[in-house]
């Protein structure tokens, strides 16, 4: 378990700054930035993983002109707390993991001196990168008995560390890093073209969901234009039921006072008959 809090207090003694770029071009930016961002991605659950790009690793309390600043590392049993750099005297050990993206500063004698110090420093795993000029290349260094050895093959290797599989296509820029689950890191520019693709289906879905809405209130008015002259009709068929019914009435009615008037004449006559009167 770690120690909380981390704190790095700022020492002017260990700048956070050597005063070069970043990167040189952006070709090399680019990769700094996308392995750093789907490494620190692929840790995000892990406290005490730390992922850093750029950041100045000094090596010796009393010597502030020993220190490298590694495109990226990772170190393991380190908290993710923001510090100026990385001493290694307070942090307790060198990062194990190490990447380097070739650029037109790291020539040939830099790259050796790069070497042998992640050797001497105890780095565990060493990379690095060609995306222009060299179809590709990828190199790896793995420690063994006899400290940082050439990984023979690196296309397909995983990290021991990492987890991380390394794919290298024989063309520039194209080198692949999948994680565990088998998704590849992407690129900022691509994870922002796929958020503008996302945030794009958004807005179609939410048309959809509104055009959808807007059907189903039609379709509602009508059912419910139906269901009110359904009952219009029912309406109208029970009044002339009503009016049918009240016209019989009034028929029965009618023939039953003809009929009562019949018998009362009848009646009537009779009696002139019994009197001797002949009605008219």
């Amino acid at each position: 378990m770690l120690d909380p809090p981390f704190w790095d207090a700022y020492d002017p003694n260990f700048p956070d700054s050597d005063g070069r770029p970043m990167a040189d071009n952006q070709t090399q930016y680019k990769w700094m930035v996308t392995i750093a961002e789907g490494l620190d991605d692929l840790f995000r659950e892990r406290p005490d993983v730390l992922v850093a790009c750029d950041l100045l690793w000094y090596f010796d309390r009393s010597d502030a002109r020993r220190c490298i600043a590694p495109d990226v590392f990772v170190a393991f049993g380190r908290p993710k707390a923001p510090r100026h750099s990385y001493k290694e005297w307070l942090e307790g050990h060198a990062p194990q993991v190490v990447f380097e993206i070739h650029s037109p500063s790291n020539r040939e004698g830099v790259m050796r001196r790069k070497l042998r110090t992640y050797d001497e420093r105890g780095v565990e795993e060493y990379y690095y990168y060609f995306p222009e000029g060299e179809s590709g290349r990828f190199d790896g260094w793995l420690r063994g008995p006899n400290g940082l050895e050439p990984i023979a093959t690196t296309d397909g290797w995983a990290s021991p560390r990492l987890g991380v599989t390394f794919e290298t296509p024989p063309e520039d820029d194209a080198l692949v890093l999948r994680r565990p689950d088998g998704e590849a890191f992407q690129h900022v520019q691509d994870i922002m073209k796929d958020r503008r693709a996302m945030r794009r289906l958004a807005r179609i879905e939410r048309r959809r969901r509104k055009e959808a809405d807007r059907r189903a209130e039609v379709l509602e008015r009508r059912a419910d234009d139906a269901d009110r002259r359904a009952r219009e009709e029912r309406d109208r068929a029970l009044d002339a039921d009503l009016r049918a019914r009240d016209a019989d009435r009034r028929a029965r009615e009618e023939r039953e006072r003809a009929e009562a008037e019949r018998e009362r004449a009848e009646r009537l006559a009779a009696m002139l008959r019994a009197m001797g009167h002949e009605p008219d």
